[in-house]
């Protein structure tokens, strides 16, 4: 069993009250019960080892025990911007990112996006502690407010390293990354790659030249054309294991 709990809530505390919804999730969904023993992630990168002291439908207290290692964070600080999606949709892309170790969520508005603006940050970021419960991770990913295509590009400058995926042109992505790798904008392996992934009608021409003037590489994930939740999926996974393989020492 793993849960979030915020960092301020852990520091030079062993005993730790959690709020209303982690008790109930905690005995509603994960059936625990009092003794049982938990993981604890803060969200920044720390692990521990606790168990439930106290525990009902709306009250819980966790004992934290020791701070552990947990070495399963990505070394390549990938930075996830997509174009709004449609319902579920984008819910499921912000899931799947969290799990294949993005570290950040922009949702981007574009020419093409059917949804212009959204309240749904809250929710989104809700998405992404129980995606790091679930699948182990230490470090939350932080979803960013929206932001205009344009805008995301000027606020980064002519430097940005990374990707735009369009399904009408570009090089392979093997051949981009290494590029991108060879980059002397690329400092070192935590320096921001980004992945920039249209919304269901994809990028206009105009749009995909401003990506490249910002530094951006125009690539293609195929001959076939991907939905755009599958196109953001399948792309964070490719370009994990793609420059995790570059950075690694003994390449795997």
């Amino acid at each position: 069993m793993r849960i979030f709990v915020p960092p301020e809530d852990i520091v030079k505390k062993e005993r730790v009250r959690l709020s209303a919804d982690k008790a109930k999730y905690l005995i509603s969904v994960l059936r625990s019960k009092k003794g049982d023993k938990i993981d604890v992630i803060d969200g920044r990168g720390k692990a521990y080892n606790a168990y439930i002291a106290e525990i009902s439908k709306k009250h819980a207290v966790i004992n934290i025990l020791q701070e552990t290692h947990a070495d399963i964070e990505s070394a390549i600080n990938l930075i996830l911007c997509q174009g709004i999606l449609k319902g579920e949709k984008m819910d499921l892309v912000i899931q799947k990112a969290t799990e294949l170790g993005v570290n950040a969520i922009v949702p981007v508005i574009t020419e093409r996006c059917v949804v212009k603006e959204t309240r749904k940050v809250k929710r989104w970021q809700k998405i992404t502690e129980e995606a790091a419960e679930q699948c182990g991770r230490t470090v939350i990913p932080k979803v960013h407010e929206p932001v205009e295509l344009g805008s995301l590009f000027m606020n980064h400058g002519s430097q940005m390293n990374g990707f735009i995926f369009w399904e009408e042109g570009g090089i392979s992505l093997k051949e981009a990354v290494g590029k991108v790798i060879t980059s002397p904008s690329l400092h070192n392996s935590n320096t921001p790659i980004f992945i920039v992934v249209g919304p269901e009608g994809g990028f206009t021409a105009e749009e995909v030249k401003l990506a490249e003037r910002s530094g951006l590489i125009m690539t293609t994930l195929g001959r076939r054309i991907l939905r755009a939740e599958t196109a953001a999926i399948v792309s964070a996974a490719l370009v994990q294991f793609l420059m995790e393989s570059a950075f690694s020492p003994d390449g795997q």
